[in-house]
């Protein structure tokens, strides 16, 4: 079985089911706010427990796609949209999305190319 890794088409944002654009590239960083369980008289920690999770996701190179209503579809208009990421095992969702950064980029006769910093308020593996 030949292993196939994931291109432009299958990096992309959508909103209800809508692919709204894609994305070339991405970065993914989830944290955790973990904190030492202390007891009195103890030099050391007792243990540890996790905390919230938090996501970040980096698109390098987004286009975005046309808007089959005719107005243009800009990220600083989105709100609460999905990234999802198609992998060869697994398609990732990471739901409640919001951004915060946008970078464009563009020359002369190109498309515009953004790079998007997002959030996200749930990730889900589905295999």
């Amino acid at each position: 079985m030949a292993t196939t890794f994931p291109t432009s088409k299958d990096i992309y944002l959508e909103i209800n089911g809508k692919k709204l654009a894609v994305a070339q590239s991405y970065k993914a960083k989830s944290t955790r706010e973990s904190r030492y369980i202390e007891a009195f008289g103890s030099a050391q920690p007792v243990g540890t427990v996790g905390g919230r999770v938090k996501y970040q996701l980096e698109l390098t190179r987004v286009c975005l796609a046309d808007s089959t209503l005719g107005e243009p579809i800009r990220f600083h208009d989105l709100s609460g949209f999905n990234v999802v990421i198609v992998k060869p095992d697994c398609k990732i969702i990471y739901s409640g999305c919001e951004w915060s950064a946008i970078a464009e980029d563009t020359s002369l006769g190109d498309a515009l190319l953004e790079t998007v910093s997002i959030v996200a308020s749930g990730r889900l593996e589905v295999r």
